[in-house]
């Protein structure tokens, strides 16, 4: 058998692997450029001077890519007595795991917003739960980042609500069980202020989303290359053993 035809499968094979590798390398950079373009979209966003909340009658047919980050201000009185717990594993550096703390805010319209004041420790997180923040009935006036529900997965443990006790940001849940309506589909993540102190501790917003797609791109293109050595080495073996022979 000629040399040639023994290189057929093996380069068929190896342009095809190749191929794919390359492939895969420029559609992380690809990705790339999109996280890069989203990363600057929520800096921008939640940078910004704030804004007024998107209007009520628009409420329901927001899209979360045309609202996530946008820093707002609002207004209204917070319905201390439905306040619950998020559990968070990660805090504040530091801080341990805690909880987040979640009120309703009342707006002058009757509606309702599910604000995250921010994050407790779990020491103090049951007695702050029940603590109001300032007087009752108080108009307050604050800002903050707007956010989507957030979603569970089959590791989410189950909510506990008799306790005021959840493992999702999930302000359609926080409202039925407290019988609030109607409550806004997004809740509102509170800037830092200034508390005596110190708790809750608001800015906590996680803005620097995993971006990696560099790293993978340099993967697959290192593979690639790999893969084109070794063929290249494979190629001159057969030759070199068709000439010794």
């Amino acid at each position: 058998m000629s040399v040639w035809r023994q290189l057929l499968w093996p380069t068929v094979f190896t342009l095809i692997c190749g191929a794919i590798l390359v492939s895969l390398g420029f559609w992380q950079l690809h990705r790339l450029a999109w996280k890069e373009g989203l990363l600057a979209q929520i800096a921008a966003r939640a940078d910004a001077p704030p804004v007024a909340l998107p209007e009520q009658a628009t409420w329901a047919s927001l899209k979360t890519l045309n609202y996530d980050y946008r820093h707002v201000a609002l207004g209204g009185r917070f319905v201390y007595a439905d306040t619950v717990l998020v559990f968070v594993p990660e805090g504040p550096k530091d801080a341990g795991p805690g909880y987040l703390l979640l009120t309703p805010l009342r707006l002058a319209s009757g509606a309702y917003i599910i604000v995250n004041r921010g994050y407790v420790p779990t020491a103090l997180a049951t007695k702050m739960q029940y603590e109001a923040a300032g007087p009752a009935d108080a108009e307050v006036k604050l800002t903050g980042l707007m956010r989507p529900p957030q979603g569970r997965n089959m590791f989410t443990p189950p909510d506990d609500p008799a306790k005021g006790q959840y493992f999702t940001r999930d302000p359609a849940a926080i409202g039925a069980h407290f019988h609030l309506s109607p409550v806004a589909p997004f809740i509102i993540d509170a800037d830092a202020t200034p508390i005596a102190d110190g708790w809750p501790r608001g800015g906590m917003t996680e803005r620097d989303l995993p971006n990696n797609h560099l790293n993978y791109a340099l993967t697959w293109f290192g593979l690639a290359v790999g893969l084109l050595g070794v063929f290249v080495s494979f190629v001159a073996r057969k030759f070199a053993e068709a000439s010794a022979n």
